[in-house]
């Protein structure tokens, strides 16, 4: 999960090239500060206005890396801003899927209640917390699906 962005060739020919790559720049650190639960560095530039769901070249949110690297309250703010709690990356991943793999609850929770869904990915977050002996999770997940039945 630490692919970056890659220069490809300007498709703006008005655009000198060093203006691409500083966009590039910028959008690999803000990839960095979600991987490193930097909100001071990440949150104001969303605020005005970059794209929330900034991906990766393995197509990984900004919420993806938050959320894969154990950021619970930074995730809860990407969440908030308007970025996809359930956007799959290129292997067809989702954020509460990774943080099932990664064991952390608290991920999960801000997940859950920003609206994620369960059953999306391959495999899903259910199944990835099960084969991962992930108890507090899957009592979580279970818990979610019996309220979302009532």
């Amino acid at each position: 999960m630490n692919d970056d962005i890659q220069p490809q060739p300007s498709i703006r020919p008005d655009v000198p090239a060093s203006e691409d790559e500083e966009v590039i720049a910028l959008a690999n650190s803000m990839l960095d500060a979600a991987r490193r639960g930097d909100g001071d560095g990440l949150l104001p530039l969303i605020d005005r206005g970059a794209p929330a769901n900034l991906r990766d070249a393995s197509g990984n949110s900004a919420l993806m890396l938050a959320a894969y690297h154990g950021h619970a309250e930074l995730v809860r703010e990407l969440a908030a801003r308007g970025a996809d709690v359930d956007l799959l990356n290129d292997r067809r991943q989702s954020p509460l899927a990774g943080a099932a793999f990664k064991g952390y609850t608290d991920v999960a929770v801000a997940l859950l209640e920003a609206g994620a869904d369960p059953g999306l990915g391959s495999p899903d977050a259910l199944e990835t917390a099960r084969f991962f002996e992930r108890g507090e999770i899957i009592t979580l997940i279970e818990e979610h699906a019996a309220r979302r039945e009532d």
